[in-house]
Parts: structure tokens; C-alpha cells; sequence
């Protein structure tokens, strides 16, 4: 992954991981430095708004400490656990 300039990202509950994402880190030369969030798992104990928020605001918070200036996240329309998530 990290060859491919991935990353991953966990989400914690004290010690206990509760979601994890991969970060696809890039440069677009419209954008600039860009990223794409996916293969989102959040703990189905945890996975309420508030948990999912919180993870995302990990993620945003992350990549403009990297200074990155914009973030892309895809779902497609057969993916109902995605489509509600989200």
C-alpha cells in the first residue's frame, strides 16, 4: 500500500479500533495535492452518526495537517450499508 501512496487510518475507542479507512493520496493538476477516501469500516456497535462524523473529521483534520487540498469520496447506488452511511 504504501509503495501504491496509501494510507490507512483507524478510529479508536480507548485501545479498541472501531473503523478504519484507506487513504489513496495523489496530486491532480487541477487540484493539487488530492485525496480519496475508501473501504470505510466502522464497528456496527459504533456505527452511529456521531462515530462516523467524529471519524471523519479525523480524516479532513489529517490530510490538511498534509496540506491537502481536496478530499473525494465515491458510492455507488448498490451499496444500500454505504448509501445510508453516508
Amino acid at each position: 500500500m504504501v509503495q501504491q501512496n496509501f494510507e490507512c487510518i483507524g478510529l479508536y475507542d480507548q485501545n479498541k479500533l472501531i473503523g478504519i479507512c484507506r487513504i489513496w493520496l495523489m496530486t491532480k493538476h487541477i487540484i493539487g495535492k488530492r485525496a480519496k477516501v475508501d473501504h470505510v469500516i466502522i464497528d456496527e456497535n459504533y456505527g452511529n452518526l456521531v462515530k462516523g462524523k467524529t471519524f471523519f473529521d479525523c480524516i479532513y483534520s489529517y490530510l490538511k495537517e498534509k496540506d491537502f487540498e481536496a478530499t473525494e469520496l465515491n458510492t455507488y447506488p448498490g451499496n444500500k450499508k454505504s448509501l445510508k452511511f453516508y
